[in-house]
């Protein structure tokens, strides 16, 4: 999954067809990101996949980690998404056979994963976390579905390390408080070795990464989006909103713009 502002369509009281090419689009951009590209290998380095396993992908989005697992596991294993979004579902379909890919993809949802217990070498989710009311819920079903010995990967965002500049300091907490609203958990990455320890899973490694914004692409979408709700909720004024677009283009015409969040992974193992 992403990290769209100021609102998630990703959460599932979102899904709406006519919101499928954006969140694609969102999708793909982030896949590009330099930081999560170094955060998804230095996890699959540690999942350390193997021909023949059983492999899951939680919340697959467009599926293209999906596919990274089904070359992993070879033409004896088995690489599966689950991803409730039936848009992203279809376009995640349609890549993996324009790939020749043998990932497969199936509705459902990271709070009751249809699958039985223990019948999984591997499981992955990323950004998926954040989304929900209840990540612990979701973590427990990650576990349940995991053999003795498999291997677990969590990635995720933690929105209290969002970075705008310049911002004026009496604008930065309402930006802060908005992009901490995106999520139903904001904090979940700095949660996941908890939520892994609460499952009865035992945390081998942990990492993080930085994604950085590009001012030409991604971020002027995600800071109109930011003003906007930040004079919605009447945390600013609409001068005080100009006023942070206009220092924003200036800094992003003489390169000096910034805008990052910090990203987590945690990678652990069931006993037994």
């Amino acid at each position: 999954m992403s990290d769209p502002l100021p609102t998630s369509p990703f959460r599932t009281a979102n899904i709406d067809p006519a919101l499928t090419d954006r969140l694609v689009a969102v999708l793909d951009a982030q896949a590009a990101n330099p930081g999560v590209r170094r955060l998804r290998a230095w996890a699959h380095a540690r999942l350390a996949v193997r021909p023949g396993e059983r492999a899951l992908d939680v919340g697959s989005g467009t599926g293209s980690e999906t596919q990274v697992l089904a070359t992993a596991v070879g033409a004896q294993g088995r690489a599966l998404g689950i991803e409730p979004h039936p848009g992203l579902r279809a376009v995640a379909e349609q890549r993996a056979t324009e790939a020749g890919s043998a990932a497969r993809f199936l509705d459902g949802d990271a709070l009751a994963l249809p699958l039985p217990d223990g019948g999984s070498d591997v499981v992955r989710c990323e950004r998926v976390l954040q989304h929900l009311a209840d990540p612990a819920k979701a973590v427990a079903e990650m576990a349940r579905v995991l053999r003795p010995g498999g291997r677990v990967a969590l990635l995720d965002t933690d929105w209290a390390t969002f970075v705008l500049h310049p911002v004026a300091p009496e604008v930065r907490p309402a930006l802060a408080a908005v992009a901490e609203g995106t999520a139903a958990t904001p904090d979940a990455g700095r949660r996941l070795a908890g939520l892994l320890v609460d499952a009865g899973l035992t945390v081998d490694h942990l990492g993080a990464d930085v994604l950085l914004h590009d001012s030409r692409t991604v971020s002027e979408p995600i800071v109109r989006g930011i003003g906007a709700a930040a004079v919605g909720r009447g945390l600013i004024t609409e001068e005080q909103c100009d006023r942070l677009y206009t220092d924003l283009d200036t800094a992003a015409a003489h390169g000096t713009f910034h805008l990052s969040v910090a990203m987590f992974g945690a990678v652990a193992h069931r006993p037994g």
